[in-house]
């Protein structure tokens, strides 16, 4: 398949949701359930509890947040779930390690998407620091979504509407930001957007690399180039255009993944004005909607 060729590109069929039942994370199960049911594909809802056995009740609650939405009729069955085309699968786990649980999980039954909320405040719930968020991130290698606590992000919890403007890609020699574009594009299509804008941020003082930007009905592509430090030149950037979604490429521990899931993760994560997208170099093919 030619790199540009975006008509034939895999659905997403697995998306998983790591919940910790707090109140902090419904918005990242709100993105979460919005992208699954775009792709109708199988959500999977997981928690890990230290010894203490989590209600099913706990779980957030897909078909009061469809109802809610106008998705479903009041006092709808679970049979009218699968009538939009998704299943859902809510799974408990007893461990004390979620990094180790998540990944166990990963490594049985996989993943296309990894839809995770992540604390900016740092408040100490386990579940929502950044350690947790990108050590799932380092040793899943597989697409994540991270939700800022606090953001609203681009999926309402009230309604579940879509609200994607702004985009911010940045744009560096290795890796290509090549598979974020071509995932960005799937997505604003999937979603349905009919206007914005995608920003290529390049940081470097070397010449900017080269990338294809198929053509969106009605979208603007926008070039810029910074320099100075890379991460906090994303941060600003983001927040001048008012991003709703940051999307980058990553390639591996060596590279701007290393980065990522260092002390420059947690800087996005903390300061970032909306959520994260990260897209393995070699995931790519299989996380476009």
């Amino acid at each position: 398949m030619e790199p540009n060729d975006l008509s034939d590109v895999s659905l997403l069929q697995r998306v998983l949701h790591p919940s910790d039942f707090s109140e902090a994370g419904n918005q990242a199960f709100a993105h979460a359930l919005v992208v699954a049911l775009i792709a109708k594909s199988k959500l999977t809802v997981l928690h890990v509890s230290g010894g203490r056995n989590g209600l099913w009740n706990d779980f957030p609650g897909v078909r009061d947040t469809l109802e809610r939405w106008g998705r479903l009729p009041r006092n709808s069955e679970r049979a009218d779930v699968s009538k939009l085309g998704i299943t859902v699968q809510k799974v408990k786990i007893t461990h004390d390690d979620p990094i180790v649980s998540i990944t166990t999980y990963l490594e049985k039954h996989g993943a296309d998407l990894i839809v995770l909320a992540t604390d900016q405040e740092k408040s100490g719930i386990p579940w929502l620091n950044q350690s947790v968020s990108t050590g799932i991130a380092r040793k899943s290698r597989e697409m994540m979504l991270f939700v800022p606590k606090g953001l609203k992000g681009f999926v309402s919890l009230d309604d579940g509407s879509i609200s994607l403007k702004n985009i911010l890609i940045p744009v560096a020699l290795v890796p290509s930001a090549q598979p974020a574009v071509h995932a960005v594009t799937r997505m604003v299509t999937g979603f349905r957007c009919d206007s914005g804008m995608i920003t290529l941020l390049h940081v470097e003082e070397e010449a900017v690399p080269p990338v294809d930007c198929p053509e969106v009905a009605g979208w603007r592509w926008n070039r810029m180039t910074r320099r100075g430090d890379v991460i906090e030149s994303v941060i600003q950037v983001a927040r001048e255009i008012d991003a709703d979604l940051i999307a980058m490429t990553t390639d591996g521990p060596h590279g701007l993944w290393d980065a990522l899931c260092g002390s420059h993760s947690e800087r996005i994560l903390r300061e970032s004005c909306c959520p994260l997208l990260t897209i393995p170099i070699g995931r790519w093919m299989a996380t476009v909607l």
